[in-house]
């Protein structure tokens, strides 16, 4: 007769099972994005209720702008930075410069650092020169991006970042999905409650 020592030890000696095999940890975490990647970030931007207006030539881009901002019947569009106003005036689409934004503001149009196709996200930093409320104040926020700034995973946005500013790294980075949303109230979805109710991405 086996003793109640014997007996544990062999339960324990019957319970020990095969040791899984350790996960590979240098395997990329995500699967490798298929096709261009400025139609995955319109894909997952659309997803979360952005839009993406993509374009073969700067030409076609802010002529499609200016009749966007027509469309829309919009008055008070602002944009600092220079670049993008030299473009604008360029193509003699309307727009304001606005060191302080005004109260009334409509639209907002910004660059950005970059756009992330696995998430549909925008980029963006204190680094630019349209200042930090260009992103977050306007009802309707317009980014112009080319497609350089694509990338696949924010991995890769981030070292582009490292990449571009060196030690000079910018105090804020942030990232865009989609227009600013919130359920607090009821868990019912409110767009544009703590920031721009449309996000509009014009990428060439």
């Amino acid at each position: 007769m086996k003793s109640a020592r014997q007996e544990i030890l062999d339960k324990l000696k019957n319970a020990v099972t095969s040791v899984p095999e350790m996960p590979d940890f240098d395997a990329p975490v995500y699967h490798p994005i298929e096709g261009p990647l400025e139609l995955a970030f319109k894909k997952n931007l659309e997803i979360v209720n952005g839009s993406v207006h993509l374009f073969k030539s700067e030409k076609d881009l802010f002529n499609n702008l200016s009749q966007f901002l027509s469309s829309n019947n919009k008055e008070n569009i602002c944009c600092n930075e220079i670049e993008i106003q030299n473009q604008l005036q360029k193509f003699q689409v309307p727009f304001s410069n606005c060191p302080e934004l005004p109260k009334d503001i409509e639209i907002g149009i910004t660059s950005c650092e970059f756009l992330i196709a696995h998430t549909g996200s925008v980029m963006v930093s204190s680094a630019q020169k349209g200042g930090r409320q260009m992103f977050i104040y306007p009802p309707v926020h317009v980014v112009i991006a080319h497609k350089n700034q694509l990338t696949d995973f924010l991995e890769s946005a981030y070292r582009g970042i490292q990449e571009k500013y060196k030690e000079n790294l910018p105090s804020q980075i942030t990232l865009i999905t989609g227009p600013s949303r919130t359920a607090d109230i009821e868990k019912t979805l409110i767009l544009g409650a703590h920031g721009p109710k449309e996000l509009h991405v014009f990428l060439v």
